[in-house]
């Protein structure tokens, strides 16, 4: 086989392998709900409350969580139902019921998923219970007369997990890693991107600015389809001279994004400021956490080349560029829908 034909196998063979990887990110990106949903009790009585149960939804489609009282009352048919483009609310108003105090929550197929769930219980006695059930283990036992769970905590972890698990913002962050290089630029580039969505995060979360979060979802992939064609290009574009003003503009957006996991659920009553705060201090954890890890993988594989024995110089350049545009350029044709819908 002459080497014409090698090399034509194996471009053939890369670009299969960069499609079927962006494939299967893409379906697994989209397999899994990260949104967080909510159970709020309100209690009038010792067996009288209402009880919502928000959970999140993509057109018709939801995964499949059922909320449950050890008393039975959430198994019967909701008081009322609305759906939304985003979330599926259903709640029950408790009369003369099983009094609240002592009973066990559990969110039927929550296991199955990656989500959490956020658990908001209003007493008619005592502060406020603001706790998260996790996939690891869901069910919560209601104590009305013990101390009440601490919100702070559960918004500084619900950060961490929102961005280690929200693929389109962590391909942004590779993204620039990739078009900026591993030097003092990223630090600038990163830090103008926190800057932004800290901004943009803290005026929607409070209610001060308001997008559609369908729109906001996909201009987030168009963010990432154009990071991927930047690495495509060779020019001297504005993003290669001043990245952190591209970084900047972006983070405008995503942090309209990460306002959606937190205004459709809202904050916890008298402590806004506070859970807004450290819900950021997660995200940047996890991001902090993910860059490092990004960069230790890039190094790593950039010894691993210097020891082929062939040219791998092409492929190093395009193969994430094809793979994250492919992702993002899914991402962004459903998103579109999903908005025009």
């Amino acid at each position: 086989m002459g080497m014409g034909k090698v090399n034509r196998f194996r471009h053939a063979w890369t670009i299969a392998l960069v499609f079927l990887a962006s494939l299967a990110v893409s379906t697994m990106a989209v397999a899994h709900e990260v949104r967080p949903a909510l159970v709020q009790i309100s209690q009038t009585a010792p067996g009288s409350y209402q009880v919502t149960w928000k959970q999140p939804v993509v057109g018709d489609m939801a995964v499949r969580m059922i909320p449950h009282l050890s008393s039975g009352v959430l198994d019967r048919p909701a008081t009322t139902e609305e759906i939304s483009p985003a979330f599926r609310i259903r709640t029950w108003n408790v009369r003369a019921g099983a009094p609240l105090d002592g009973q066990t929550l559990t969110i039927e197929g929550l296991k199955e998923t990656v989500t959490d769930v956020l658990v908001r219980i209003s007493p008619t006695r005592g502060s406020e219970i603001n706790t998260v059930i996790h996939p690891s283990e869901a069910s919560y036992r209601i104590v009305l007369s013990g101390p009440a769970g601490m919100a702070v905590p559960a918004y500084l972890r619900l950060g961490v997990e929102h961005i280690l698990t929200g693929y389109d913002h962590l391909m942004f962050v590779l993204g620039l890693l990739l078009l900026i290089g591993i030097n003092w630029r990223i630090v600038k580039a990163i830090t103008a991107f926190t800057v932004a969505h800290s901004i943009t995060l803290a005026f929607a979360a409070l209610g001060i600015v308001k997008f559609p979060t369908a729109v906001i979802e996909a201009l987030v992939a168009l963010s990432i389809v154009f990071v991927a064609s930047e690495l495509l290009s060779s020019k001297d574009t504005l993003t290669r001279r001043r990245p952190w003003l591209i970084a900047f503009a972006f983070g405008l957006l995503h942090g309209l994004a990460f306002a959606g996991a937190l205004s459709n659920i809202g904050l916890p009553v008298h402590a806004e400021p506070l859970a807004l705060f450290l819900f950021n201090v997660g995200v940047e954890i996890g991001q902090l956490a993910f860059i490092l890890v990004a960069v230790g993988v890039i190094l790593a594989l950039r010894a691993l080349r210097t020891r082929l024995r062939f040219r791998t110089e092409t492929f190093a350049r395009l193969a994430p560029a094809y793979a994250i545009g492919g992702c993002a350029a899914f991402w962004l044709i459903e998103r579109v829908i999903a908005a025009v819908a």
